[in-house]
């Protein structure tokens, strides 16, 4: 009868045991639910998103980037914290909440991180004494030493319209590739030979000249 009573207790306990170990990881498995965070993230001034931000969870090293129109989508963990990072933009932090279901959506404003420095004045020189003895010392060629048909005004002319580019043209120019390049970022550029405006701005160059 005794060894039945130990028995009994021994059997008890391991019950108990198997039941906690089973609430356990029951709660453990609710706890690390997996869901589908997506969202869009904007600047301060922008309508449309923001491309290139980072969206990373730092407990393991995964993250994604944000792409042209600044979606995102990212399988995250109940709990998970994660961190949104731009470059000229404040870090923004966000928590994965239990109340969430198997999907959730955000919408995140990025905070420009401006840095003001202090005035500083460059000079060419450090003292005036300097300035005047660099002024006094500098020897320019003579008159009679320069070529006077480097400076013929048809000459200059001539040279001035066979130039490939203006710089207000090769400053458009720029401005436009850098603009492409962020916009097609994360996307394939379109071909220009394909577009019949193109075709149609073509031909109207060629009747025009």
């Amino acid at each position: 009868m005794k060894g039945f009573s130990k028995f009994w207790k021994v059997s008890v306990i391991v019950l108990f045991v198997v039941i906690g170990v089973g609430l356990f990881q029951k709660a453990g498995a609710q706890s690390k639910r997996v869901l589908q965070l997506s969202g869009i993230i904007l600047g301060e001034d922008s309508t449309s998103g923001l491309p290139g931000v980072h969206i990373y969870v730092p407990k393991r090293q995964d993250g994604v980037t944000s792409n042209y129109l600044g979606f995102f989508s990212l399988p995250v963990l109940i709990g998970d914290s994660i961190v949104f990072s731009a470059v000229g933009y404040t870090k923004q932090h966000f928590i994965v909440p239990d109340s969430l279901n198997k999907q959730a959506t955000l919408i995140v404003e990025m905070v420009s991180d401006t840095t003001y420095l202090k005035n500083v004045t460059i000079m060419p020189f450090p003292t005036e004494e300097v300035f005047k003895d660099a002024v006094l010392a500098l020897n320019l060629p003579p008159d009679d030493e320069i070529d006077s048909d480097n400076l013929n005004r048809e000459l200059l002319t001539l040279m001035m319209r066979s130039a490939p580019m203006s710089p207000e043209v090769n400053y458009r120019f720029y401005m436009d590739e850098m603009i492409n390049t962020q916009t097609y970022r994360y996307s394939q550029r379109p071909n220009p030979f394909l577009n019949p405006f193109n075709w149609a701005k073509f031909i109207r160059s060629l009747k025009e000249r």
